[in-house]
Order: C-alpha cells, then structure tokens, then sequence
C-alpha cells in the first residue's frame, strides 16, 4: 500500500467531496445534539467529521486564493460582476426580493391558519421591504447610475416614505413582543447561527453605505439604506432569539420586556433618521435640479 498516496488523497480530497463534507458534518452535529446529546458516540463521530472537514479545506486555502486572484483576472463573468456595480446591486435586490416575497406570503398564511396579528404584523413588514426593492430593481435593470437623476431622486424620497410607514409596523411589532411576549425561540446552534449572519449583514450594510455613496446614484443608496434597516430589525429579532433561548433561566420576564423595549425605540429612531433624511435630501435636490 503506498502511504503517501493514500495521506495525499486523504489530505486533499476532490473538490465535490469537500463541497459535500460540509453540510453533512453540519447535519451530524445539528442531529447529534439535538437528538442523541453532545457526549453520544453519534457525537464524537460528528465532532471528528467536522474536525476532518476544517483540515481538508485549510489545507486548500493556497490553492482556493490563487484560483480567486486567476478568476478576479480571466474569467468575463467575474470581471463583470466586480467592475459593474449595477450588475451586483441589480442582483442583490434580486435575492432579497425574493426572500421578502417568499417570508410575506409565508407569514400571511401563518396569520391566516393562526388567526394572529403577530403574523400579519411581520407579514407587513416583509411586504413593505418587497416593495422598496421591486421598486428600485425597476430602475437598475434599465438605467446606468446618474442616468436619470430626477426619477432617481423620486425613487430615493418614495423608499424614504415607505420607510417611514414600515416604522409604524416595526412599532406593532415591537408591541407584540413587549405586550404579547411573541418572540422567536430557536435551538441553540441554529441561535449562534443567525447571529454569526446578522452580524456579518449588519458589518456589511454599514459598510456598503459608505462605499456605494461614491456612486452618487440616490437608487444605489436607497438599496444600501434598506438593507441596512433590514439588517437592524434583525439585530431586534436576534435579541429576541437570544433571550428566549439563553436568558428564561438567568432573566425575568421585566428586564427581558425593558430590554426589547429600549432596542427596539433606538433601531425606530435610527430608521426614522434616516428616513427623514432621504426625504429632505431628495425634495432639496429636485428643487435645485427644477431651478436649474
């Protein structure tokens, strides 16, 4: 038997193997703890799959970093989509649209089954995140950035309204939550992740408002400004889940109110703020351009 071989072919596996050792390993320790414990056999065997899987991919990282920089360098597509910032907001606003329309008709049905106005309250939330988004994809599939400056700024002041609205329905929310106690309840490893995501969305919202400003395109900040909102409403329901899962033991139901509570009027205010401002930036601009 050749060793180096067998080590060679064990240390680096085909690429669709790899592709495929991580949702397995994931599905083993989800399963593992979840149904059988975290000091079973099934376990252990979960923990050295996982640990498996970590070691094949770090040993791929050279060779993932040069077939990146190969990919930023000659492959069109990938050209394309990091020099054409229209390209990648155009399919972003496609996913997220999406989702938004997919978690809407979700929750109108939940409300429906469930006769609850917890439901129909997110329900409205997504819809109203939906809308923000068809409504700018509309512009970005058609016009380049600063094309049509006058109905971008239009667009720009019409999500600062549905903003502005959709904080009425956060505030329901909110409500519920507090008044209700309707909160999200998730098993602890599905917790941990959703909050490695939304903080990741949150990082990455704050920064795309930054970069996408050198655009001075009202559409591109529009989208970048949802996105953020949205990556806000979720650090609230992320601190719902956390509560629930972690905090019934160390926490009475008062501080767990109190603390909802004041997260909840600070992301209110962050979007009013910010709703107030794409409204007044955008009505001063059209005035200058009608002047002019």
């Amino acid at each position: 038997m050749n060793w180096k071989k067998l080590g060679k072919a064990l240390i680096f596996p085909p690429i669709p193997l790899m592709i495929l050792l991580i949702p397995l390993s994931v599905a083993f320790l989800a399963c593992a703890v979840v149904l059988t414990g975290s000091e079973s056999v099934p376990a252990i065997i979960s923990y050295v799959l996982s640990a498996y899987t970590l070691t094949v991919w770090c040993f791929r990282i050279p060779r993932i970093i040069r077939f990146i920089k190969t990919a930023k360098e000659k492959n069109p597509l990938v050209v394309r989509l990091l020099n054409d910032a229209g390209l990648r907001v155009s399919i972003s606003l496609y996913g997220s649209l999406f989702w938004n329309a997919a978690y809407a008709a979700v929750h109108v049905w939940l409300g429906y089954t469930q006769k609850s106005y917890w439901f129909y309250s997110l329900a409205c939330y997504y819809v109203m995140l939906a809308v923000m988004r068809f409504f700018l994809l509309n512009h970005t599939r058609r016009f380049k950035p600063g094309e049509k400056m006058r109905y971008e700024l239009k667009k720009y002041r019409a999500c600062g309204w549905i903003m502005l609205t959709m904080n009425l329905t956060l505030s329901l929310m909110v409500f519920f939550m507090i008044y209700w106690n309707r909160t999200f309840y998730y098993h602890e490893i599905i917790t941990i992740a959703l909050a490695a995501y939304t903080f990741t969305a949150f990082t990455v919202g704050i920064i795309n408002i930054k970069v996408y400003r050198r655009y001075q395109s009202p559409v591109y900040s529009a989208a970048k400004a949802i996105s953020f909102a949205s990556a806000c409403v979720s650090m609230l329901t992320l601190e719902t889940a956390m509560l629930t899962t972690f905090g019934q033991e160390t926490m009475d139901l008062a501080n767990r109110r109190l603390i909802l509570a004041l997260t909840g009027a600070a992301i209110s205010i962050v979007i009013i703020v910010m709703s107030v401002y794409m409204i007044l930036q955008s009505t001063k601009k059209l005035k200058n351009i009608s002047q002019n």
